[in-house]
């Protein structure tokens, strides 16, 4: 399988850490130039020192003007062939219980931020008649689950906004695709553990073993996992591949 990704620009929102930063260094790896954005600075930094990334930008993807300015400036080194919008966090509340700012809030990081990602960068593909949009959703962007109505109706909506970009860019030579991961072991799903871990007063494994408890092989997606499905989908083996949201979750439905 051609991977070729050699020379691209790619650009990783919420490349700092987690599954983000995982991207970031396989693209690297397999020769791409990677910019991230990020909202810590100390992130930022590690990662540029740890060879990971080309270049960084500090930006909070739920605030438009910074997000472009940021992309513009880094896309000033080169322009961006690949965005992967993986910016995103999620909180929980029973619906009843989820007030309109609350669903605001999901919306601007998981939704707006990926409609912002994608607007700065298609101008500069469709000039060049080739781009890669790849939004990291979710589970929870093909099925409902309790307590995050608020962040499920906005993965939903990242699924619907690539299978339409999918149909608009059809003949443009640029793809649109959504992966859809279920629980991944980063560091958000260990301080998750740790806080069930001293509530229930169970060791933190028991408590990580929870956040696997849909997945039917019992265990958490790793990040490289994911890292590895986005280097496919960059690559020209993926040509056809457009519209798609593609899960990540060991056979759940």
């Amino acid at each position: 399988m051609d991977v070729t990704i050699r020379g691209r620009h790619a650009l990783v929102t919420g490349g700092g850490r987690g599954i983000g930063r995982a991207i970031a260094a396989r693209l690297t790896a397999a020769g791409a130039h990677v910019s991230i954005i990020g909202r810590d600075a100390a992130t930022l930094a590690e990662a540029l020192a740890a060879g990971d990334v080309w270049a960084t930008a500090r930006a909070d993807v739920t605030d438009e003007a910074a997000t472009h300015d940021a992309i513009a400036e880094l896309a000033a080194k080169a322009p961006f062939d690949i965005v992967i919008a993986n910016a995103g966090w999620a909180e929980t509340a029973l619906f009843e219980r989820s007030d309109n700012a609350l669903f605001r809030r999901m919306l601007d990081v998981n939704f707006m931020g990926v409609v912002t990602s994608f607007q700065a960068a298609l101008p500069g593909m469709r000039d060049r008649g080739f781009g890669r949009l790849i939004a990291i959703a979710s589970t929870a962007g093909l099925r409902g689950y309790p307590a995050v109505s608020a962040y499920s109706a906005a993965k939903h909506a990242v699924v619907g906004l690539v299978r339409s970009l999918a149909l608009e860019y059809a003949t443009s030579g640029i793809t649109a695709n959504a992966i859809c991961p279920g629980y991944t072991d980063t560091d958000l799903i260990r301080n998750g553990a740790e806080a069930i871990a001293r509530k229930r007063g169970i060791s933190l494994e028991d408590a990580k073993s929870l956040f696997a408890q849909d997945n039917p092989m019992k265990r958490l997606i790793a990040p490289e996992e994911v890292a590895e499905s986005v280097l496919w989908l960059c690559s020209p083996a993926a040509a056809s591949i457009s519209g798609q949201a593609i899960a990540m979750n060991g056979g759940e439905f």
